[in-house]
């Protein structure tokens, strides 16, 4: 049985990432023949490698590692060039004296790890494998050119048309999960119930990767539009959510310190005020009301992007109102936590948002907790 469920897991992580096993596939394929078709060498072995080190980047990343593969393999060639012509191929000497100089020469240039791997493996590649007679830079560098050029070339087919869709889809989810980990927060204050509470901490700890994935993704769209020269306006749209992200993992944060103390809170005796999960499930629906704002706002659909944006807005200050009237005397630590957190997440959503500067969002929570709507 648990055999077949690891089956099932692979093939559900296959029919996720199907694309990059294509986009991988395609790229060095064609790279390897364009080389030999092309340039006419018969073993272009850069060509699909540096295809699959430029794709087995990060998006966001793939222009600036082909520039850093092609560098890597002229610098390689070049220095087992000279060492092969001084102590001779393949002796233990040339190996040594080769990866100590390739190496040596990378980091003090200040280069990234890509690149030293792949100038020390070039030179070694061209040492023990290569026939010392082979007139090695030209068709080296060439291969590699080819190589990493196809690949930047096949990470931006998929999103020619639509370069902001992944970057739509990534707000979406890390939002939706986001108001997940508070929903099922809420039903543990509820229920009272710590299991329930400690499996909201659980999933709240797993969260920080979605603000890394959406970092990536900002970046992946921003390498996409300055490529495609018809879409380089939307530029704009990106530069207004960058800031919004570091808000986001401000509320990420707070809301896995609201769900360490609801755990608290649920394991100690003092009951569980009855309008404590309410805050927390309206302010879940002002984060997935904030994550539709900005994918609107990205999809240049300003007046769905304003009316979400005020819905988020709405219940933000909703949950803060709620949870402000819970701050008593005499409450405990973990429920004054609670409702602070709440108060600090509602901020970030309320800064992400609207881009508001934290005087104003400041006295708009405060005059929340303090105004008429209490």
């Amino acid at each position: 049985m648990a055999g077949w469920r690891k089956v099932g897991e692979a093939a559900g992580r296959l029919r996720r990432g199907w694309l990059p096993v294509v986009e991988a596939t395609l790229a060095a394929t064609v790279a390897w023949m364009l080389a030999t078709r092309l340039v006419g060498h018969p073993q272009p072995f850069f060509a699909p490698a540096a295809a699959l080190i430029v794709l087995g980047q990060a998006r966001g990343q793939r222009m600036r590692r082909a520039v850093e593969v092609v560098l890597g393999v002229a610098a390689g060639v070049l220095v087992a060039d000279l060492v092969v012509q001084a102590l001779g191929p393949r002796t233990t000497w040339t190996v040594l004296t080769v990866i100590l100089l390739t190496v040596a020469l990378a980091v003090a240039i200040g280069a990234s790890s890509v690149t030293v791997v792949q100038a020390a493996v070039s030179a070694l590649y061209l040492v023990v494998v290569s026939p010392p007679t082979e007139s090695l830079v030209p068709f080296r560098f060439v291969d590699a050119l080819i190589g990493g050029a196809v690949a930047v070339v096949a990470s931006q087919l998929v999103d020619a048309r639509r370069p902001l869709a992944p970057l739509v889809d990534e707000f979406r989810h890390t939002f939706e999960e986001l108001a997940g980990v508070l929903g099922e927060i809420a039903e543990a204050l509820d229920r009272a119930d710590d299991a329930a509470a400690l499996a909201a901490l659980e999933r709240a700890r797993h969260a920080d990767a979605g603000v890394e994935r959406l970092r990536g993704a900002v970046q992946a769209a921003g390498e996409a539009l300055r490529l495609n020269v018809r879409r380089r306006r939307h530029l704009g749209r990106l530069r207004s959510v960058e800031g919004s992200i570091r808000q986001i993992d401000y509320a990420v944060r707070n809301v896995r310190v609201l769900a360490r103390a609801a755990v608290t809170l649920t394991r100690g005796p003092a009951p569980v005020p009855a309008e404590l999960g309410g805050a927390v499930r309206t302010l879940a629906e002002a984060v997935r009301s904030a994550g539709d704002a900005l994918a609107a706002d990205l999809t240049g659909q300003d007046a769905v992007a304003d009316a979400h944006a005020e819905r988020a807005d709405v219940a933000a200050l909703a949950a803060v109102r709620v949870a402000g009237r819970l701050f008593t005397p005499g409450q405990t630590l973990p429920l004054a936590m609670i409702i602070g957190q709440v108060r600090a997440t509602a901020i970030d959503l309320l800064r992400g948002v609207r881009g508001d500067d934290d005087a104003t969002v400041l006295t708009r929570v405060d005059a929340a907790v303090a105004g008429p709507g209490d």
